[in-house]
């Protein structure tokens, strides 16, 4: 049992990893007069290892400040830069982006309000800078930046994991996710939108600290003990949701939010982390169920919440000692 609870918890402690090293990168332009704009470019970092990601700017494009830094988890380097015959047409080339798994997120924010968005996968790292911009295209973009938050998000879904072990009857699974869902999606909305805000590092081990609480809550129920979670889990759902929707809106706010149409960003996004999240809960139901037919040891079944319990207090004590 030992060795295949450390192999299930090096196997997501790997996943884990892979999921941060394919967070998008964020390429932005941003008009501040009629020939002056700001770029910024931000691409996630693993400690000081910087993944070889340049972008390549147009040749009337002319750089006259520059400056950079290795910020916690992105290097961000800002440029100052002269383009006298408008953005409209140019040709945006991420140089390395192809030998990647990374994304890029573009976002240009022209002075008149006009704004442009767009997603650049590494099969085709070249962004054509339209003369017209398209709203479908902020919809596809950010629903696109959901789906993929949550499907990376191993702690959002180990959560989710651990609630659907514990909840019984498909009623209150399904009231259990709505709860969960209506909850994150409150304090998505109103952190995204600068209404309330929490310090990011003390959100993110609050986090790996709800996932450890629903471990030991699933272990007394395999020992024939109903806690909290077994009773209620639609209140434990909805309260920890809340906190999950910190963690939300932080990942949006990093990648930003494009001024013009920041309602349909929001929401997009949103209803992008619902379809994985969705998809995520029928793929692990099906897996439960398929499972249930087998007549596993009981040594066996404890595996799981062992596993996730030891992974979300690995995270946890990796938090917290951000702190300092």
């Amino acid at each position: 049992m030992k060795n295949i609870s450390t192999l299930i918890i090096f196997i997501l402690m790997s996943v884990s990893l892979f999921a941060h090293e394919v967070r998008p990168a964020y390429f932005s332009v941003t008009q501040l007069n009629d020939s002056t704009y700001q770029v910024v470019w931000k691409i996630p970092a693993l400690g000081t290892a910087i993944p070889k990601i340049y972008p390549v700017l147009p040749a009337n494009w002319e750089i006259i400040d520059e400056q950079s830094n290795l910020l916690p988890g992105n290097l961000r380097r800002t440029y100052i830069v002269q383009i006298n015959n408008g953005i409209e047409g140019n040709v945006l080339f991420f140089d390395g982006q192809n030998k990647t798994l990374i994304d890029v997120l573009v976002a240009i924010k022209k002075s008149n309000g006009v704004q442009y968005s767009a997603m650049i996968k590494p099969s085709n790292p070249r962004y054509l800078i339209p003369v017209t911009p398209d709203r479908f295209s902020v919809i596809k973009t950010y629903s696109q930046l959901g789906v993929e938050h949550i499907l990376l998000g191993i702690d959002h879904l180990l959560f989710v994991l651990a609630l659907l072990l514990l909840t019984k009857g498909f009623k209150m699974i399904l009231k259990t996710i709505t709860a969960f869902t209506i909850a994150h999606s409150i304090t998505l909305s109103l952190a995204a939108l600068g209404f309330v805000g929490l310090p990011a590092a003390p959100v993110e081990a609050v986090i790996a600290l709800s996932i450890v609480f629903l471990a030991v809550e699933l272990i007394h129920y395999m020992n024939g003990r109903q806690g909290l979670t077994a009773r209620f889990p639609w209140i434990v759902a909805f309260t920890f949701g809340l906190l999950h929707g910190f963690g939300f809106a932080r990942a949006l706010v990093d990648l930003g939010l494009p001024q013009i149409d920041i309602p349909w960003a929001l929401l997009f996004f949103n209803v992008g982390v619902e379809l994985g999240q969705l998809a995520f809960v029928i793929i692990t139901l099906g897996m439960i169920w398929l499972l249930r037919k087998i007549n596993w040891p009981d040594w066996i079944k404890k595996v799981p919440p062992y596993a996730i319990g030891s992974l979300a207090s690995f995270w946890m004590i990796e938090r917290v000692l951000a702190f300092f």
